[in-house]
């Protein structure tokens, strides 16, 4: 396995690697090893069946259902990462991290390319751990004892969705979930702390209103997604990225009106932020 990275603080492309079939658990475990160092990791050419992407997906996690969507015919598990030429609008096309507004956030988010546009629809990824650890030591010791309500009817988020929900709503979604997290999350597995707010998700410090919350949050909004922090992957059909979701924020740009995008995106199921 031949590892390219990315940037200097998240992101590397794992080459030499076939993922479907049977893999040797000591790839499995080395091409874990190399998620958590870095991440978020790619893999190009991956030409996997729904049925293999779910394999592949088992041997990292277990798979969990979206809650507003129904997955794809036969496989619960995987949706539909859709835009339409017509559609104006993008499928989760603000920085977040998936459903933090559930009391255990999937631990691990995994998305094929179907097919993209010629140009556009990229991919941004940013880490948590870094932007905690650009902080100041009175800014850590302030953040460190809050918590915060993370909501999944925000605004921007809330129209991401509308376009599928149109389509494949889920029948047993609930019309809004709420969740209440710590603004710094210890990563349960390497211990590195990080923030775990997002501009997607959370409205407001716990025993604060919205407007008391805005100044402070969107502070830490902007500085999670400083450069310094960011990697960016263009995609292709078969090109598959796994990403830490308790430690990365994402955000799919949306420059590509006029054109279809279509991925498949399986989440891991997560425990809860401490």
């Amino acid at each position: 396995m031949r590892i390219t990275t990315l940037s200097g603080a998240v992101g590397a492309e794992l080459g030499g690697v076939t993922l479907s079939g049977q893999m040797p658990e000591a790839l499995v475990q080395e091409i874990r090893a190399a998620w958590l160092a870095h991440g978020v990791v790619f893999f190009r050419d991956q030409d996997l069946s729904p049925g293999e992407f779910l394999a592949v997906a088992r041997r990292f996690g277990q798979p969990v259902e979206y809650p507003f969507v129904k997955g794809i015919e036969g496989f619960p598990e995987i949706i539909q990462v859709l835009k339409l030429p017509h559609e104006r609008v993008n499928f989760g096309g603000v920085w977040h991290t998936d459903t933090a507004y559930l009391d255990a956030p999937p631990m691990a988010t995994m998305l094929l390319g179907r097919e993209v546009p010629a140009a556009g629809g990229d991919t941004m990824f940013a880490s948590l751990s870094a932007a905690w650890e650009a902080l100041s030591p009175a800014m850590q010791a302030m953040l460190r004892p809050l918590r915060a309500v993370n909501s999944s009817a925000k605004a921007d988020v809330s129209k991401t969705r509308e376009d599928r929900l149109k389509d494949s709503a889920r029948d047993d979604a609930r019309k809004q979930y709420e969740s209440l997290h710590p603004v710094v999350r210890t990563h349960p597995e390497t211990g590195r702390l990080g923030l775990y707010v997002n501009a997607g998700h959370t409205a407001r410090f716990e025993g604060m209103s919205e407007e008391e919350s805005a100044e402070l949050l969107g502070f830490l909004f902007r500085h999670c997604v400083k450069p310094e922090f960011t990697c960016r992957f263009r995609w292709a059909p078969g090109s598959l990225a796994l990403w830490d979701n308790r430690t990365c924020l994402h955000y799919p740009i949306n420059d590509y009106h006029g054109h279809r995008r279509l991925m498949h995106r399986i989440t891991l199921a997560g425990d809860v932020p401490v």
